[in-house]
């Protein structure tokens, strides 16, 4: 069902409050997917140029570069999710008015953020790489590649907030053809760069970050022209404090758990990193098409929380509930299948990174060693989702940070003090995580909702 926009025309809202569940989750997860896979082909691209132009060196220095770039585009990602909640209830229980000051109040923050992470970002950068136990032979490209793209991140996270937004009222599609574009547009600048003006791993980071800063200009304009009842004006542009701290109250528990999480595989790298540049390389591979495989997961998950924040707004619970039901099924569907055709392919599939026979070994085994247990994290992200979707982020925030953090870590020290410490070792440091998680969050899941369920029944009649 579609809403109709305030000139009376259709909009591109999309009301997830009544129609077939199913099918809505899949045309809302559909494109967001593609759209996170054309996202995700920004530095992935820049991976496979110089880890086949430039050196397995320059290949090492982008993978030890991902953790840190993370942090900060997982801080926005909470506060995203916390305006889309916010966003999609109001959306949801029709009330327009507060559904422009949260729009309004959401790029505000965002603009204001931004630059003060790229500054503060950019600014840390030496002492970040040093606490990874980056070697010599790799910090300087790290460095340069590291300043240079967040410097310039801002256009990742303006955009990434303009289809938050988006998201929220269930348009995910025209996002998506904002990435085809500017994703089309970074291989072509990334080889000019690199391949003609000889730029190296630097040009690649510049490559990257005008294309973003393209569709992010490309968002704000759909944004406030749109004659749609999620327009962006921006002569009403500023903070409404209670709005933003519904908003905080919602994101910042996701935010904390992601730039924490982030922060803890920054001391993973490092473990990683003592085993050089071969091993780095190949787990650089490894991250990258393990970031592939997990963007079903998250694209369905946004769209859980999507779905259920909508829902909760219209006071459908039981429709909230279902949606969360058919979301896993979906999302484990998916990835199986994914992984299944993964660990098959390994080889060929991290040889893209790199032809050193050493990186292709490394990188096959970090792939069959930890994908499988990536339908742990189907539940983990689906239900931390949902979660949100209904207003709680606390709870999957420390649950997520005990698994993926505490655990984790401890995991990591016991077995490479104690044990051996070897790449297969440290490596499963991930699944060991996502396995903790998924059995703490689906115990507070079902345990919630049985709770919940109790307090319905037990609830006078109106």
């Amino acid at each position: 069902m579609r809403q109709h926009s305030q000139n009376g025309g259709k909009t591109t809202a999309r009301n997830m409050t009544s129609g077939p569940i199913f099918r809505q989750l899949v045309l809302f997860a559909l494109p967001l997917m593609l759209g996170n896979v054309f996202q995700m082909l920004y530095n992935t691209v820049d991976s496979i140029i110089v880890g086949n132009f430039v050196s397995k060196q320059a290949l090492a220095a982008i993978g030890s570069t991902t953790v840190i770039v993370n942090m900060l585009v997982f801080f926005f990602n909470g506060f995203s999710i916390g305006a889309g909640v916010v966003i999609g209830q109001y959306f949801g229980a029709r009330e327009q008015e507060k559904l422009h000051r949260a729009i309004e109040t959401t790029m505000a923050a965002t603009f204001l953020l931004s630059l003060i992470f790229s500054a503060a970002g950019a600014a840390a950068v030496p002492a970040l790489l040093r606490m990874m136990s980056t070697p010599e032979d790799v910090f300087a490209d790290a460095a340069l590649y590291l300043r240079i793209y967040i410097g310039g991140i801002s256009g990742l996270l303006i955009y990434n907030m303009g289809s938050g937004i988006l998201r929220a009222v269930g348009d995910s599609t025209r996002p998506l053809y904002f990435l085809i574009l500017t994703s089309i547009l970074n291989i072509i600048l990334d080889l000019f760069f690199v391949l003609v003006l000889k730029t190296g791993i630097a040009g690649a980071a510049i490559a990257t970050i005008l294309s973003q800063f393209i569709s992010a200009v490309l968002i704000l304009v759909l944004l406030t022209r749109t004659r749609d009842i999620y327009r962006l004006s921006w002569r009403e542009l500023g903070l409404d404090w209670p709005i933003l701290g519904r908003i905080f109250a919602v994101g910042m528990p996701a935010a904390i758990q992601s730039v924490l999480t982030a922060f803890s595989n920054v001391f993973v790298q490092g473990y990683i990193n003592v085993f050089g540049s071969d091993v780095m390389a190949g787990w650089s591979s490894y991250n990258k098409l393990d970031q592939f495989i997990m963007l079903p997961m998250q694209s369905v998950a946004m769209g859980a929380t999507t779905f259920v924040s909508q829902n909760v707004g219209a006071n459908n619970l039981k429709r909230a509930d279902r949606g969360t039901s058919l979301s896993l099924v979906l999302t484990c569907s998916v990835t199986g299948v994914i992984v299944a055709i993964l660990y098959a392919f390994a080889p060929g599939a991290v040889r893209l990174f790199s032809p050193d026979p050493s990186v292709i070994e490394y990188g096959v085994l970090f792939i069959r060693t930890n994908t499988a247990f990536l339908l742990f994290n189907c539940v983990n992200h689906v239900l931390a989702g949902a979660l949100r979707g209904r207003g709680d982020s606390r709870g999957p925030m420390i649950l997520m940070l005990t698994a993926f953090v505490g655990i984790r870590q401890v995991y990591l020290y016991l077995v490479t003090h104690f044990v051996a410490n070897t790449p297969r070792i440290v490596g499963f440091g991930y699944p060991v995580g996502w396995t903790c998680c998924f059995i703490l969050e689906l115990s507070y899941y079902l345990l919630k909702r049985k709770k919940e369920a109790e307090r319905e029944r037990t609830a006078p009649a109106e």
